[in-house]
């Protein structure tokens, strides 16, 4: 996913008008979602087959997206660039994020031998040094030293981050939950998760209706307080005993409402303060933040849950992993207060031939 975001962010400048492209990021949250669902069905379709089949299937998919985008896709080339990017940085991105993960998953495995646990997180933090300094000091970084700079850029990404890692492990307890202690099918499983990304289209268009008279900070928000009022309804509600209808399914479709409020509301306001050539750019890194908040989203889900035995051992451990999903929801919903727009906005300086400066005001003009 993260290297197709700067191209197809540079595409959505081209063909959309900016006035009109926080409607084509819900769009094309909508139909990501509407391939979620649908996906989670092939996949247990697949896997009743083979688990093979849900790694060669992407090959297929692969070269038809590859001969669509070659037939029907406008070419998009960014002239400015021409530097090497920085792999030695992202390496130490990469290590740094695996190393926090490793240390959260196999943390109840190691006990009380701390000593794996600190060497994980010590290595983490050394990679996150590097990475930082590279950022700094390399012509073409990972992330731009400029997009730290806007306000509503920054705070977008915080709460895609927090708001990943609640759903990258609501997702997990779900299809864990299933098979696991309920023993339903790979193919059962993904029915059961249908519903709530089918929800995504419908309030990702609600949302585009009250955009233009209710800030995406607000929107995002509730969103967020939803999906984490979902997640305390399943806590309430589930039982060892399987009953989908009414145990899981309520409060999956409100979880389902808060990402089809709070996501595209999110992304679609993360680039509204850069500059045009950077909102690819912003694109790619508001994704990163995705896929790294849901990989820790995943490794607190293992952390917490641990290795319950016995369907009420497990209960009680995904009880635990939903209330910390319902916890980190109210701190996203904090930090999307961040995203507000201000009243007198900073105005952008225009780069200088050859340079690119994010984020510094002007004088007004007079």
């Amino acid at each position: 996913m993260p290297p197709c975001s700067p191209p197809l962010g540079r595409m959505a400048d081209r063909a959309t008008p900016p006035e009109r492209r926080g409607r084509a990021v819900r769009v094309w949250s909508a139909i990501g979602a509407l391939a979620g669902a649908f996906g989670s069905v092939v996949g247990g379709l697949l896997v009743d087959a083979s688990w093979r089949w849900v790694f060669l299937v992407n090959l297929p998919v692969g070269v038809a997206a590859m001969a669509g985008a070659v037939r029907w896709v406008p070419d998009s080339r960014d002239e400015t660039a021409g530097r090497t990017p920085d792999v030695f940085g992202a390496v130490n991105l990469a290590v740094a994020i695996g190393a926090v993960a490793l240390g959260l998953v196999k943390g109840p495995d190691w006990g009380g031998r701390a000593t794996g646990i600190t060497a994980a997180f010590v290595c983490a933090v050394l990679a996150g040094v590097v990475f930082t300094v590279r950022t700094w000091r390399h012509p073409s970084p990972v992330v731009e030293p400029a997009l730290v700079r806007p306000r509503i850029f920054v705070w977008a990404n915080v709460t895609t981050l927090l708001f990943s890692v609640a759903f990258g492990a609501a997702v997990l307890s779900m299809i864990m939950w299933s098979q696991d202690v309920w023993h339903y099918s790979a193919l059962r499983t993904g029915l059961c998760v249908v519903p709530g990304p089918l929800l995504l289209p419908v309030l990702a268009a609600v949302g585009q209706r009250v955009a233009h008279r209710v800030p995406a900070a607000l929107v995002a928000g509730a969103g967020c307080v939803v999906f984490g009022a979902g997640t305390v309804v399943i806590v309430l509600s589930l039982g060892t005993e399987p009953n989908y209808a009414t145990e899981l399914l309520p409060g999956w479709l409100i979880t389902g409402a808060g990402v089809g409020l709070a996501l595209p509301a999110i992304l679609s306001a993360s680039t509204s303060d850069l500059p045009p050539g950077r909102t690819a750019t912003g694109s790619a890194v508001v994704t990163m933040s995705r896929q790294i908040g849901t990989v820790l989203g995943v490794s607190v889900l293992v952390a917490v849950l641990g290795t319950p035995v016995g369907a009420d051992q497990a209960l009680t451990g995904f009880t635990h992993v939903r209330w910390v999903i319902a916890g980190v929801t109210v701190l996203a919903a904090l930090t999307a207060a961040g995203m507000t727009v201000r009243t007198t906005p900073a105005a952008w300086i225009p780069p200088s031939p050859g340079t690119e400066r994010i984020g510094e005001p002007t004088s007004p003009a007079a």
